[in-house]
Parts: C-alpha cells; structure tokens; sequence
C-alpha cells in the first residue's frame, strides 16, 4: 500500500543528493544560506535579496530579539501580510529558539487581544498598518520594521521543542492553537520540494496564501527556500496577480478557490497572462475538482492535488498522477505510518504535531497514547495505493434507519460535473420530514445566458442523473441553486454550518 519511492521515483537522482531532511530551522537556516548562497531569495519588487543577504538579515532580527529581553521558549506573535519582514520575523524567531505565531492579518482587535492572551504572547511584531488594531495590548508591541545593527547566531534547538502555532478549526469546529514541534515543521517543508519534475533549478513562488494558513507558510513558503526558489512576497493578492506577467512564476501554491480565479482569467487572456513560465500549480486545503486540473492543462500548466491538515505539518500525502486518478489525494510521502480504523484514516511519524496549546481534552482525543493521529477523515486506498476522502466523520448524516451517510461522499459526482463550481450536501427537511439537501453553486459558464428557471431544471436534471445511482435512502431530495458564493473559511472552504 505504501511506496517509499513514489515521489523520489519522480524526481531526478542528482537533486535527490542533494536534498536532506534537516530537522530543525535553526539548521535549515544556516543551511540555505550555504547551499543557496549567491540565488535569488525574495523580492517584493521593490526590494530583493540573495540568500546570503536575505539570512544575514534574519541574524539582524533574531539580534533585536534577543536585546528585547526575550527567553527561549517565548511565544512571539506576528501581525502582517505577506511581507518579506513578516517571513524574516518568523525564520528569526524559529531559529532563534523562540515559537513563532502568524496571526490572521484580517483579525479584529479583541481577537488578538484574546490570541496574545490565550497564548501567552510575550511579544507582537505588528507592521505599522495595523496599529490602530494593537492599542493598549498588556505586552511590548514592536513594529515589523524593527532590526539591530548587531547579528545573532542561530540558536540551539531540540528537534521536539515547539516551533509554531498555527491556528485550525476546520470548517466547522472552533480555531484551536496547533503546537508544531521543529521536526514537523521542517518534515512538512522537505515533502513540499517533490514537485513532480526538477525540484532545483530554481523556481519562482509568488506568496499568495496567507502565512498565518500552514499551507501558505509551509508549502508555499518553507519548501521554496529548501529547493533555493525565489520567493515573491504578494501583500495584496489582487495587485500581486496583477503583476504575474511581470513576475513570470514557474510554479503557484493555490486553493482551489484561487485556481478557479486563475482558470478565469486564462481563459480570458490565455496562458499569456501567468507569463509564459508556469509549470506547476499544486492545489489543496480543500476539495479539487477534477475540472481544475483538467482546464490547467488546457492552459498548459499541470495541476496537481494533495491531503493535508494543520496537525500533521499541512503535507500528508500528494498526486503526481492526475491524469490516471484524477479524484486521488495521491499517495503518502516519506517519514509516516498510516492505517485505516473503522474507515478513519490514521497517521503516525515526524510531521504530527505536539497536541493543542494548553487543551488537554482535545489533545487526548486526537492523538492516541501510542502516537496514531486520528484524523477524522474517512477514507480508502485503492489497489493501486491511492488514497481517497470520502468524508469527515462529524459532518456524518445519520438517517431514519441507524445508517450514517457521508455528505462530501454524496458530493464528489457533481465536482465531477463541468456544470458545478461547488455544492453542499447537508440534512434539512420538508414538511417537517427530514431530508438529504443539497446547495448548488453552477460554473459563471454553465448560467451564463441561461435564466434562473432553465438554471434550476438543469441543476435539477443532475441530481437526479446522481439520485438514479443511489439507494432510495441516499437520494436528495431537496435541491436549491445557489446565485451567490458559500460562506468560506480563510483557506476558501465551503463552511459546512451554513
């Protein structure tokens, strides 16, 4: 069921030599500034720096740290956008021994009161914008500007000592505070360099998801720097896409919400637009639909899928082969276990996580007493070991007759159809009877020029195109077609209580 060799198979044999797992920022740091010394490391088009320069400016800021009168082991939190000071702060305080938190730039000001106290934040770094956003915090308040013309030697860490937290909650739980150890961060960052092709040649990122989402820092941030990319930091998503032609990147780190704002804008420009270079799009966080891949390679960029989550350090398993298995999360990388427990997915290895800051409970019911990481996926491999969702277990329907039912399993036909950009499959009722429901949100081409009528019957016509495949018990019976967009969390996921 699991191959070892799936990804490295895929890559070339001397790049893989030069490639290690490095367990800790610390090294990692002091590594790419060796390995990577005299490439492009980031820019913001303003601004740009080697890897030499860029470290160098990393040691400045972990010298302003520990002048603050910062302890190891201190939580220090971070309130910016997609900046190239945002991703020195956080390298600074990950290799300088301290635990780094992204705080979402779009918080209102009692939520990162609530955070800073709810962690126990020593110090915020907030960039200037935000100020108003930060008055009268109990803690030192520093700008994200803030350097020392000293440098500081990276620090000494234990592979098992915190890292990070991130925030997670899923689409429908409350946001809890995920403790990354360093050897999940960094195993997490050395899966994200299996790209599918040559992993060294030096790619260009721009940094489109938020770092305050694991998928944004890690995937599309941490994995960049390991295979010595460039890093083009995007502090306004709209403006940053914008300028892709100018920045011509060779691979993208997208949601599928913003891939389908990217197939948008192909189709009205051509492939012109991603500027004549890009390769690559790894897309996850959420549900791919097979049409995404499919119109990327329309466009003649290649798309590829993965399985995640925040606990497990964002990379779990990824698909090199869309084109055979198109609705597969692919296949687990290096570094982990995996089993299936009542059709629960498990994981054990380097990537898990420590547990939930300061929430026992919830710590206890996620991670076992022998390491296994409940998921709370549902899933199945196929005889080809390809893993697919079918579900979470407490979005289940439990119907009349004792059966539980997966929603996003009665979903997965219509992200099948070229008609459905998203849909929602939940319990509702008519008359008072309980019913299976299901939300609707049609492609901008499938209802253009249609009217809401004809919309409806050929939305309708769909479902019972699914229903006629289903047990009577299964089959929806209650269908609305949507005309604006679902509520979404800040990764774009549909949010299921709607």
């Amino acid at each position: 069921m699991y191959n070892k060799t799936y990804f490295t198979d895929a890559s070339l044999p001397e790049e893989l030599k030069q490639l290690r797992y490095i367990p800790t920022v610390p090294e990692f740091v002091s590594w790419i500034e060796e390995k990577w010394a005299d490439r492009p490391a980031v820019n913001n088009l303003s601004e740009k720096y080697i890897y030499k320069e860029f470290c160098e400016r990393i040691a400045h800021r972990r010298a302003f740290l520990k002048q603050s009168g910062l302890n190891k082991g201190d939580r220090i939190a971070i309130l910016d956008l997609n900046s190239i000071d945002a991703l020195e702060l956080f390298l600074a305080a990950t290799s300088g021994g301290y635990v780094a938190i992204m705080l979402p730039p779009q918080l209102p000001a009692p939520a990162i009161a609530g955070s800073c106290m709810k962690f126990g934040v020593s110090a915020l770094f907030a960039r200037p914008d935000f100020n108003d956003k930060v008055k009268g915090l109990s803690i030192k308040v520093h700008s994200t500007k803030d350097t020392s013309e000293d440098t500081e030697r990276v620090a000494v860490v234990d592979k098992e000592e915190p890292a990070a937290i991130f925030f997670t909650g899923g689409t429908t739980g409350t946001p809890k505070g995920a403790v990354l150890p360093h050897r999940a961060l960094m195993r997490g960052s050395f899966n994200g360099c299996y790209n599918g092709r040559d992993m060294l040649s030096g790619d260009r990122y721009m940094g489109l998801l938020p770092l305050s989402h694991v998928f944004g820092l890690i995937r599309s941030t941490m994995s960049a720097l390991y295979t010595g990319a460039e890093w083009y930091a995007c502090e306004d998503m709209k403006e940053s896409i914008g300028k892709m032609p100018f920045i011509r990147p060779t691979i993208l780190i997208l949601v599928p919400g913003l891939c389908d704002v990217l197939i948008g804008l192909g189709k009205m420009y051509g492939a012109k637009f991603f500027g004549g270079a890009l390769k690559t799009i790894i897309s996850g966080a959420a549900n791919v639909p097979p049409r995404i891949i499919r119109q990327f390679d329309e466009l003649g960029v290649t798309c590829f899928s993965g399985y995640g989550m925040t606990e497990a350090a964002n990379l779990t398993t990824g698909n090199l082969d869309v084109a055979t298995h198109p609705t597969s999360v692919g296949k687990l990388y290096d570094g982990q276990e995996v089993k299936l427990v009542d059709g629960e997915i498990w994981i054990k290895g380097d990537n898990l996580f420590l547990g939930y800051w300061n929430d026992p409970v919830k710590t206890a019911e996620a991670l076992t007493e022998d390491g296994w990481l409940r998921t709370g996926d549902l899933g199945h491999f196929d005889e080809d070991g390809f893993l697919y969702i079918t579900g979470r277990i407490k979005n289940l329907i439990i119907l009349s007759n004792g059966e539980n039912i997966s929603p996003e399993e009665l979903e997965e036909p219509f992200y099948l159809m070229d008609e459905v950009k998203d849909c929602l499959v939940k319990e509702d009722s008519v008359n008072g009877n309980p019913c299976i429901a299901i939300e609707i949100l049609p492609t901008p081409d499938y209802a253009a020029g249609k009217t809401a009528e004809e919309v409806q019957k050929g939305i309708q016509a769909l479902v019972d195109k699914v229903n006629d495949t289903l047990p009577t018990t299964h089959r929806i019976t209650k269908v609305t077609v949507r005309k604006e967009d679902f509520k979404r969390t800040g990764s774009l996921k549909v949010v299921r209580n709607q």
